[in-house]
Protein backbone atom coordinates (compact mmCIF):
# COMPACT_ATOMS: atom_id res chain seq x y z
CA UNK A 1 0.00 0.00 0.00
CA UNK A 2 1.39 3.37 -0.97
CA UNK A 3 1.94 6.23 1.58
CA UNK A 4 -1.22 8.38 -0.70
CA UNK A 5 -3.57 5.72 -0.53
CA UNK A 6 -3.65 5.74 2.54
CA UNK A 7 -3.93 9.71 3.54
CA UNK A 8 -6.14 10.07 0.94
CA UNK A 9 -8.24 7.34 2.92
CA UNK A 10 -7.61 9.68 5.76
CA UNK A 11 -8.41 12.41 3.99
CA UNK A 12 -11.70 10.83 3.15
CA UNK A 13 -12.11 9.99 6.10
CA UNK A 14 -12.17 13.16 7.74
CA UNK A 15 -14.54 14.73 5.17
CA UNK A 16 -16.97 12.15 4.84
CA UNK A 17 -17.34 10.29 8.64
CA UNK A 18 -15.88 12.83 10.62
CA UNK A 19 -17.34 15.64 8.98
CA UNK A 20 -14.24 18.22 9.83
CA UNK A 21 -13.84 21.50 8.09
CA UNK A 22 -11.80 22.10 5.47
CA UNK A 23 -9.14 23.34 7.42
CA UNK A 24 -8.69 21.00 9.78
CA UNK A 25 -8.92 17.92 7.24
CA UNK A 26 -5.89 20.07 5.52
CA UNK A 27 -4.08 19.93 8.88
CA UNK A 28 -4.91 16.48 9.78
CA UNK A 29 -3.59 15.05 6.40
CA UNK A 30 -0.81 17.36 6.61
CA UNK A 31 0.08 15.65 10.87
CA UNK A 32 -0.45 12.27 8.97
CA UNK A 33 1.96 13.15 6.06
CA UNK A 34 4.75 14.43 8.49
CA UNK A 35 4.43 11.16 10.30
CA UNK A 36 5.08 9.01 7.49
CA UNK A 37 7.77 10.61 6.21
CA UNK A 38 9.53 10.47 9.49
CA UNK A 39 8.73 6.67 10.05
CA UNK A 40 8.58 5.42 6.36
CA UNK A 41 5.09 3.26 6.97
CA UNK A 42 3.41 1.89 4.38
CA UNK A 43 0.62 0.07 5.96
CA UNK A 44 -2.18 0.40 7.84
CA UNK A 45 -1.06 -2.30 9.93
CA UNK A 46 2.50 -0.31 10.81
CA UNK A 47 0.85 2.55 11.66
CA UNK A 48 -1.90 0.55 14.06
CA UNK A 49 1.22 -1.01 16.24
CA UNK A 50 2.99 2.91 16.82
CA UNK A 51 2.75 3.07 20.56
CA UNK A 52 3.08 5.95 22.66
CA UNK A 53 6.80 6.45 22.28
CA UNK A 54 6.32 6.62 19.06
CA UNK A 55 3.96 9.17 18.99
CA UNK A 56 6.49 11.18 22.00
CA UNK A 57 9.42 11.08 19.30
CA UNK A 58 7.39 12.32 16.39
CA UNK A 59 6.05 15.44 19.34
CA UNK A 60 10.01 16.03 19.61
CA UNK A 61 10.73 16.43 16.11
CA UNK A 62 7.81 18.65 16.08
CA UNK A 63 9.06 20.87 19.15
CA UNK A 64 12.34 21.47 17.70
CA UNK A 65 10.48 23.19 14.87
CA UNK A 66 9.37 25.75 17.20
CA UNK A 67 5.51 24.07 17.99
CA UNK A 68 4.15 25.60 20.93
CA UNK A 69 2.08 24.25 23.82
CA UNK A 70 -1.17 24.74 21.91
CA UNK A 71 -0.36 23.58 18.96
CA UNK A 72 1.76 20.18 20.18
CA UNK A 73 -1.57 19.51 21.87
CA UNK A 74 -3.72 19.87 18.43
CA UNK A 75 -0.90 17.77 16.48
CA UNK A 76 -1.68 14.85 18.69
CA UNK A 77 -4.83 15.08 18.72
CA UNK A 78 -4.93 14.71 15.13
CA UNK A 79 -2.05 11.80 15.60
CA UNK A 80 -4.37 9.97 17.98
CA UNK A 81 -7.20 10.00 15.75
CA UNK A 82 -4.48 8.97 12.44
CA UNK A 83 -3.87 5.82 14.44
CA UNK A 84 -7.26 5.11 16.02
CA UNK A 85 -8.22 4.96 12.21
CA UNK A 86 -5.48 2.99 11.26
CA UNK A 87 -6.19 0.37 14.00
CA UNK A 88 -9.96 0.29 12.63
CA UNK A 89 -8.52 -0.03 8.98
CA UNK A 90 -6.29 -2.59 10.39
CA UNK A 91 -9.04 -4.82 11.88
CA UNK A 92 -7.74 -4.50 15.32
CA UNK A 93 -10.28 -5.72 18.12
CA UNK A 94 -9.54 -2.41 20.28
CA UNK A 95 -8.70 0.54 17.99
CA UNK A 96 -8.58 3.34 20.75
CA UNK A 97 -5.46 5.09 20.08
CA UNK A 98 -2.07 5.04 22.63
CA UNK A 99 -2.77 6.44 25.61
CA UNK A 100 -0.71 10.14 25.97
CA UNK A 101 -1.42 13.15 27.95
CA UNK A 102 -0.86 16.34 25.97
CA UNK A 103 1.15 19.67 27.29
CA UNK A 104 0.03 21.29 29.67
CA UNK A 105 1.10 25.04 30.82
CA UNK A 106 2.50 25.83 34.35
CA UNK A 107 0.21 26.40 37.32
CA UNK A 108 0.03 29.53 38.74
CA UNK A 109 -2.19 32.40 39.48
CA UNK A 110 -5.35 32.33 37.70
CA UNK A 111 -5.12 34.10 35.03
CA UNK A 112 -7.30 35.33 31.72
CA UNK A 113 -6.46 32.97 28.81
CA UNK A 114 -4.74 34.66 25.83
CA UNK A 115 -6.57 36.09 22.35
CA UNK A 116 -4.39 33.05 20.54
CA UNK A 117 -5.62 30.63 23.26
CA UNK A 118 -9.38 31.94 22.86
CA UNK A 119 -9.21 31.78 19.26
CA UNK A 120 -8.10 28.25 19.45
CA UNK A 121 -10.38 26.92 21.89
CA UNK A 122 -13.29 28.16 19.45
CA UNK A 123 -11.57 26.39 16.99
CA UNK A 124 -10.83 23.31 18.80
CA UNK A 125 -14.47 23.45 20.04
CA UNK A 126 -15.70 23.42 16.75
CA UNK A 127 -13.63 20.78 14.86
CA UNK A 128 -13.76 18.15 17.92
CA UNK A 129 -18.01 18.52 17.74
CA UNK A 130 -19.10 15.32 15.94
CA UNK A 131 -21.93 16.98 14.33
CA UNK A 132 -21.23 20.27 12.12
CA UNK A 133 -23.88 22.34 12.91
CA UNK A 134 -23.10 21.89 16.61
CA UNK A 135 -19.40 22.69 16.31
CA UNK A 136 -20.60 26.12 14.94
CA UNK A 137 -23.11 26.50 17.21
CA UNK A 138 -20.31 26.10 20.13
CA UNK A 139 -18.00 28.13 18.59
CA UNK A 140 -20.41 31.07 18.20
CA UNK A 141 -21.42 30.76 21.66
CA UNK A 142 -17.80 31.20 23.05
CA UNK A 143 -16.92 33.99 20.56
CA UNK A 144 -19.70 36.13 22.05
CA UNK A 145 -18.24 35.61 25.23
CA UNK A 146 -14.69 36.55 24.13
CA UNK A 147 -15.55 39.10 21.87
CA UNK A 148 -18.17 40.73 23.22
CA UNK A 149 -17.87 39.91 26.80
CA UNK A 150 -21.11 38.38 27.06
CA UNK A 151 -21.98 36.09 30.26
CA UNK A 152 -22.69 32.81 29.30
CA UNK A 153 -26.68 33.18 30.28
CA UNK A 154 -26.93 36.31 28.15
CA UNK A 155 -25.35 34.39 25.33
CA UNK A 156 -27.95 31.42 25.70
CA UNK A 157 -30.98 33.50 26.13
CA UNK A 158 -30.95 35.69 22.69
CA UNK A 159 -33.32 34.62 20.82
CA UNK A 160 -33.71 34.10 16.56
CA UNK A 161 -35.16 38.10 16.81
CA UNK A 162 -31.27 38.88 17.04
CA UNK A 163 -30.59 37.74 13.39
CA UNK A 164 -28.79 38.39 11.67
CA UNK A 165 -25.79 40.64 14.29
CA UNK A 166 -25.16 44.16 12.86
CA UNK A 167 -22.05 46.03 14.83
CA UNK A 168 -24.04 46.43 17.77
CA UNK A 169 -26.23 43.86 19.89
CA UNK A 170 -28.71 44.73 22.56
CA UNK A 171 -28.26 42.58 25.84
CA UNK A 172 -30.40 41.75 28.48
CA UNK A 173 -28.08 41.35 31.69
CA UNK A 174 -28.24 40.64 35.40
CA UNK A 175 -31.65 42.39 37.12
CA UNK A 176 -33.48 43.10 33.19
CA UNK A 177 -30.80 45.78 32.54
CA UNK A 178 -30.35 46.32 29.09
CA UNK A 179 -27.08 47.53 27.68
CA UNK A 180 -25.48 48.17 24.19
CA UNK A 181 -22.28 45.65 22.84
CA UNK A 182 -20.00 46.01 20.12
CA UNK A 183 -19.97 43.00 17.81
CA UNK A 184 -16.66 42.38 15.50
CA UNK A 185 -17.11 41.11 11.85
CA UNK A 186 -15.18 37.37 13.51
CA UNK A 187 -17.91 37.00 16.09
CA UNK A 188 -21.15 38.46 13.42
CA UNK A 189 -19.77 35.79 10.71
CA UNK A 190 -19.41 33.01 13.54
CA UNK A 191 -22.95 33.75 14.60
CA UNK A 192 -24.04 33.68 11.16
CA UNK A 193 -22.60 30.87 10.17
CA UNK A 194 -24.18 28.24 12.90
CA UNK A 195 -27.95 30.21 12.02
CA UNK A 196 -27.13 28.69 8.31
CA UNK A 197 -26.50 25.23 9.61
CA UNK A 198 -28.84 24.76 12.15
CA UNK A 199 -31.70 22.65 11.25
CA UNK A 200 -34.07 24.22 13.53
CA UNK A 201 -36.06 27.05 12.84
CA UNK A 202 -34.93 29.75 14.44
CA UNK A 203 -38.08 31.84 15.07
CA UNK A 204 -37.61 35.62 16.05
CA UNK A 205 -39.36 34.88 19.61
CA UNK A 206 -37.50 31.41 20.49
CA UNK A 207 -33.80 30.76 21.62
CA UNK A 208 -30.93 31.41 18.99
CA UNK A 209 -29.07 28.35 20.35
CA UNK A 210 -30.63 25.08 20.60
CA UNK A 211 -28.96 21.79 21.75
CA UNK A 212 -29.28 18.59 20.05
CA UNK A 213 -32.92 18.15 20.10
CA UNK A 214 -33.99 21.37 19.22
CA UNK A 215 -34.67 22.76 22.92
CA UNK A 216 -33.02 25.74 24.34
CA UNK A 217 -29.03 24.85 25.01
CA UNK A 218 -28.24 24.78 28.70
CA UNK A 219 -25.04 26.07 30.33
CA UNK A 220 -23.93 22.81 31.22
CA UNK A 221 -23.41 21.34 27.56
CA UNK A 222 -20.99 24.45 26.87
CA UNK A 223 -18.91 23.94 29.86
CA UNK A 224 -18.38 19.88 29.03
CA UNK A 225 -17.51 21.11 25.91
CA UNK A 226 -15.07 24.05 27.06
CA UNK A 227 -13.65 21.44 28.98
CA UNK A 228 -12.91 18.54 26.76
CA UNK A 229 -10.61 21.77 24.53
CA UNK A 230 -9.28 23.08 27.15
CA UNK A 231 -7.80 19.66 27.60
CA UNK A 232 -6.87 18.87 24.02
CA UNK A 233 -5.46 22.50 24.27
CA UNK A 234 -3.31 21.58 27.86
CA UNK A 235 -5.38 25.02 29.65
CA UNK A 236 -5.61 25.11 33.31
CA UNK A 237 -9.10 24.41 34.66
CA UNK A 238 -9.68 27.67 35.33
CA UNK A 239 -9.71 28.37 31.55
CA UNK A 240 -13.65 28.22 31.66
CA UNK A 241 -16.68 30.20 29.73
CA UNK A 242 -17.12 32.73 32.23
CA UNK A 243 -13.02 33.08 31.95
CA UNK A 244 -13.53 34.03 28.20
CA UNK A 245 -15.50 36.84 29.93
CA UNK A 246 -12.82 37.69 32.18
CA UNK A 247 -10.09 37.58 29.30
CA UNK A 248 -12.41 40.47 27.13
CA UNK A 249 -12.46 42.47 29.95
CA UNK A 250 -8.83 42.47 31.06
CA UNK A 251 -7.51 42.85 27.46
CA UNK A 252 -9.36 45.81 26.82
CA UNK A 253 -8.14 47.56 29.91
CA UNK A 254 -4.49 46.56 28.83
CA UNK A 255 -5.61 47.88 25.60
CA UNK A 256 -6.04 51.06 27.58
CA UNK A 257 -9.92 51.20 27.90
CA UNK A 258 -11.13 53.41 31.08
CA UNK A 259 -12.95 51.48 33.76
CA UNK A 260 -16.29 53.32 33.11
CA UNK A 261 -16.85 52.11 29.36
CA UNK A 262 -15.85 48.88 30.87
CA UNK A 263 -18.29 49.09 32.90
CA UNK A 264 -20.64 49.88 30.91
CA UNK A 265 -19.82 47.10 27.88
CA UNK A 266 -19.82 44.41 31.49
CA UNK A 267 -23.47 45.70 32.27
CA UNK A 268 -22.08 46.09 35.99
CA UNK A 269 -24.40 47.93 38.70
CA UNK A 270 -21.58 49.37 40.29
CA UNK A 271 -17.75 50.59 38.87
CA UNK A 272 -16.40 48.51 42.07
CA UNK A 273 -17.19 45.15 40.05
CA UNK A 274 -15.05 46.56 37.06
CA UNK A 275 -12.30 47.47 39.49
CA UNK A 276 -11.34 43.58 39.87
CA UNK A 277 -9.54 43.93 36.51
CA UNK A 278 -6.96 46.34 37.44
CA UNK A 279 -5.95 43.86 40.03
CA UNK A 280 -6.16 40.80 37.54
CA UNK A 281 -4.36 42.99 34.72
CA UNK A 282 -1.74 43.87 37.60
CA UNK A 283 -1.36 40.08 38.69
CA UNK A 284 -0.55 39.27 34.72
CA UNK A 285 2.26 42.14 34.57
CA UNK A 286 3.69 40.95 38.06
CA UNK A 287 3.97 37.49 36.44
CA UNK A 288 5.63 38.88 33.59
CA UNK A 289 8.02 41.01 35.71
CA UNK A 290 8.83 37.85 38.08
CA UNK A 291 9.85 35.54 35.05
CA UNK A 292 11.58 38.52 32.76
CA UNK A 293 13.36 40.67 34.95
CA UNK A 294 16.75 40.00 34.99
CA UNK A 295 17.36 40.77 38.93
CA UNK A 296 14.10 38.44 39.79
CA UNK A 297 15.35 35.88 42.36
CA UNK A 298 19.01 37.21 42.91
Amino acid sequence: MSASAILNAWHDHLINARRRSPHTVRAYVATAQRLIEATGLMSWSEVARLDATALRQQLARRRADGLGNASTARELSALKGFIAFARAQAGMADPAPPRMRGPRLKKGLPRPVTPDEAVNLAATIEEDASIEWIGARDRAVLLLLYGAGLRIAEALSLTGGALPLDEVLTVTGKGGKQRVVPILPLVADAVADYAAKCPWSLERDKPLFRGARGGPLGQGMVQKAMARARTALGLPPSATPHALRHSFATHLLSAGADLRSLQELLGHASLGSTQIYTKVDAAVLLDVYRHAHPREGS
